[in-house]
């Protein structure tokens, strides 16, 4: 808990980056664009020093909530180059929101210590995993926002607001295969070199969170495959994705929320 594993910096950190985040959310419609960006570009800053200070800095902690903290600045910090390129993009006000609940929770609940025993290449395996997560976790939000241009076409709204349906759909089945082939190389890694990864004692065993990652890798490649050889789109290809993103989810935050938080427990 935060009384326990937070050092001081960690957490004015924490409060200035939730603080950051919160003032476009919470001010969405009375702020000009230029001053929003830059609130949630401060954050953004923030909220990576935050990140740096908990895996930088011995010891290293990391978890359920650090996990979604980190895949939260990551969908940020894909929304900020994707901004430049499509200034339509219109998700900032909800994005400033998850980043402020993201710290708070990380705050937290900082996570256990990363095992002595364990290798440099846990940091490799650790980013490719949550880079991942970022990648998938983008792509829900470009699946949703695929919704509502859907319900805006459907309904004759504006035609110029917000990003083209195509262009959304093109842009989350790339963010879903950069992403499926960051999971596989980590569940590759934690397969063949468990033991260097972790340490001793640390190989591959079948738990929830390898059931559950396998689960949503399996998932992704019926996406994939269904998208390139039978060519779904809409609701149903959307549907797939969701469950893919919910079983990931599962794999790893999941089955360490039920550790840390439920029963107590450092792994």
């Amino acid at each position: 808990m935060i009384l326990a594993s937070a050092s001081p910096v960690s957490v004015t950190l924490s409060v200035l980056a939730a603080c950051s985040y919160a003032w476009p959310a919470l001010r969405a419609d009375r702020l000009s664009p230029a001053a929003a960006r830059g609130w949630v570009a401060w954050a953004w800053f923030l909220h990576g020093a935050v990140l740096a200070w908990g895996l930088l800095l011995p010891p290293a902690h990391f978890g359920f909530a650090p996990a979604l903290s980190m895949t939260a600045w990551i969908v940020a910090a894909v929304y900020a180059i994707e901004s430049q390129i499509y200034p339509q993009l219109q998700t900032r006000w909800a994005l400033s929101a998850v980043g402020a609940v993201a710290v708070v929770l990380a705050c937290i609940f900082p996570g256990t210590a990363l095992p002595g025993t364990a290798s440099i290449w846990l940091p490799t395996h650790l980013a490719f995993g949550v880079a991942s997560y970022g990648l998938f976790g983008t792509a829900v939000v470009h699946a949703w926002l695929m919704g509502r241009a859907e319900t805006r076409i459907r309904q004759a709204a504006d035609p110029h607001s917000g990003l083209p349906l195509l262009t959304l759909e093109r842009l989350t089945y790339r963010f879903v295969g950069a992403g499926f082939v960051l999971l596989t190389a980590t569940l590759v890694m934690g397969y063949v070199f468990g033991d260097v990864v972790y340490g001793t004692g640390h190989a591959w065993h079948w738990d929830h969170k390898t059931v559950f990652s396998l689960l949503s890798w399996i998932t992704f490649a019926i996406l994939l495959l269904g998208r390139a050889r039978f060519g779904w789109r809409g609701k149903r290809a959307v549907a797939v994705l969701y469950t893919g993103s919910v079983l990931l989810l599962l794999g790893y935050v999941g089955s360490r929320f039920v550790l840390e938080v439920l029963l107590g427990r450092s792994a």
